[in-house]
């Protein structure tokens, strides 16, 4: 289908072909909270949601089949894991190699700004000849990144300030008690945490779909480096972040 002189919404890819190398990206530590952190979201969204508004009810007494209270521990439990893999995450924009630093995940250079309006044209089809290579994290991932990286630190402190009100005066309320007064009250901070949600919700099948476009359209092994931690790339082509 063409929109346009020289526009089109899908074209075949030349098969593989050339010479080809093998580059280690992601160490172990990222791989693995990366699978911690997607489980733990996918608990966080089901038991959230329950909590908010159970989806469905037990008959009889609510005693004798506790649902809610494993619905809880479940959501606890899963806040646990995730916020244990924002730490390692944290340490790792220090003590990663050169993809998994900080300055490859966030756009902090005037040069992968620049790039970014590349990497738009080139998903949107404008431009896609002059797309940029990157064998980390391209511009466009690294704002969507930033982006759900504030949206998490929200979550955790909306998640931990309602948790906290169970408890007036325990650790938790002392810590994160402030967040109440500061958005207008408990209702305002319920309402923050389950709209913030809707923005995993939207970035996840865009982020798989995206995964799924790499491997399938350009064929650059993304899904495959976040198993084995590395992935071939062409010898002959030049990339920005090497």
């Amino acid at each position: 289908m063409r929109l346009g002189k020289g526009v089109s919404l899908a074209h075949k890819m030349p098969p593989a072909s050339g010479n080809y190398r093998w580059v280690y990206l992601w160490e172990w530590p990222i791989r693995a909270m990366h699978w911690a952190a997607a489980l733990s979201i996918v608990v966080l969204v089901v038991t959230g949601f329950y909590i908010g508004k159970p989806y469905f009810i037990t008959h009889g007494e609510a005693s004798a089949h506790y649902l809610m209270g494993w619905m809880r521990f479940l959501h606890f439990t899963a806040a646990g894991v995730f916020v244990a893999t924002a730490i390692i995450r944290v340490y790792w924009l220090f003590a990663g190699n050169q993809f998994e630093r900080w300055k490859a995940l966030f756009p902090v250079r005037t040069a992968d700004w620049v790039n970014m309006l590349k990497q738009v044209k080139f998903y949107l089809m404008i431009q896609p000849e002059k797309s940029p290579h990157y064998l980390g994290h391209n511009p466009l991932q690294q704002f969507s990144y930033t982006g759900m990286y504030a949206v998490a630190i929200a979550q955790v402190v909306t998640g931990f300030a309602m948790y906290g009100q169970s408890r007036p005066g325990g650790l938790w309320y002392t810590l994160f008690g402030w967040v109440v007064p500061l958005l207008g009250g408990i209702q305002v901070v319920h309402f923050v945490h389950h709209i913030l949600t809707w923005a995993f919700l939207i970035f996840i099948p865009i982020h798989i779909y995206l995964a799924l476009r790499a491997d399938m359209l350009e064929r650059t092994g993304t899904i495959s480096s976040i198993i084995s931690g590395g992935r071939f790339v062409r010898s002959d082509v030049n990339y920005v972040d090497e």
